[in-house]
């Protein structure tokens, strides 16, 4: 029997371009269609999709975080705005006071709000419950360009995809960087691992790394050379798992650095992006090239 079966579920709509995936408090999973402005629900128990239309058209949706209040929040990366729909579908919208920041990645935090990048500009935003928005810029370097944000110890982190950097930035804005050690590595997803640690892909240096509480980098490489990493999650056994979007693999990684192993994705040139865990321990992942998500099953 194989190690693991993947298996994709074609999305309704053509050219839908999925993105950043999550799990949300229904059960389902919630994901962003880039190309065709929608959000988008899948039911992991029966393969059913769900799809609900920005109010802006062309928002081009691509970060998505399951919040504290029940619904889930998202950026609209050409609309500039900041997205929140409930699990019923209703959608609310909240523009940004900054023009052409271009939202991107976004968390909930444990002070309520949800935290979100500002891609173009190199700031970090911030949004509450009722649509308050505050952008934070003093101490990011200059171009960073911020994608991905995870939670840890109170303190949002977020890769620098430009400057080849993780930041920290406080709840009440206080930013510390921190310089991954191979240059130019662009780091882009980032997940929190329950032993601590941050982890993240470096598209350009083809690693995972790992960042622990006191800001010390570790970075591991990839086997299949180029592979062009995008996204990271923790399975419920604690290991990694990735998507390897110019080999059409998902790969899988030990705590330790220890690559587990490489999967060939049975359909070609899937663009495989993000990808997240759900408390089964199936995994699911958006192919962005082909409009679909991806299921990994794994086989114990």
């Amino acid at each position: 029997m194989a190690e693991i079966e993947i298996v994709l579920h074609p999305i309704p709509t053509p050219d839908s371009k999925p993105y950043i995936i999550v799990f949300g408090p229904d059960q389902h999973l919630w994901f962003c269609e880039s190309g065709t402005s929608k959000i988008g629900r899948l039911n992991p128990a029966n393969g059913a999709f769900t799809e609900f239309a920005t109010p802006t058209p062309d928002s081009r949706p691509i970060g998505i975080t399951s919040a504290a209040d029940g619904a889930l929040w998202f950026c609209e990366n050409a609309a500039n705005k900041i997205g929140r729909i409930t699990t019923s579908g209703a959608i609310t919208e909240f523009a940004l006071p900054t023009g052409g920041a271009g939202p991107d990645g976004i968390v909930a935090a444990p002070d309520g709000n949800v935290w979100f990048s500002e891609a173009h500009v190199s700031h970090v935003g911030r949004i509450t419950a009722g649509g308050t928005v505050t952008e934070f810029s003093q101490g990011l370097t200059p171009g960073c360009r911020p994608l991905s944000l995870v939670v840890r110890g109170g303190a949002v982190w977020f890769s620098e995809y430009e400057a080849g950097q993780i930041g920290r930035i406080s709840i009440d804005g206080d930013v510390t960087e921190y310089k991954i050690p191979t240059p130019n590595s662009e780091p882009r997803a980032m997940t929190a691992h329950p032993d601590g640690n941050i982890w993240f892909v470096e598209t350009k240096a083809n690693a995972l790394g790992r960042i622990d509480a006191a800001g010390c980098i570790t970075e591991w490489p990839v086997k299949t050379p180029d592979a062009s990493l995008r996204g990271v999650t923790v399975a419920p056994d604690g290991d990694l798992w990735f998507t390897e979007n110019f080999s059409n693999k998902i790969g899988r990684m030990a705590p330790d650095g220890k690559v587990i192993g490489e999967y060939a994705i049975p359909v070609e040139e899937c663009g495989a992006r993000a990808i997240v865990a759900i408390p089964d321990g199936r995994l699911f992942f958006s192919a962005h090239d082909v409009g679909a998500i991806g299921e990994v099953i794994p086989r114990r």
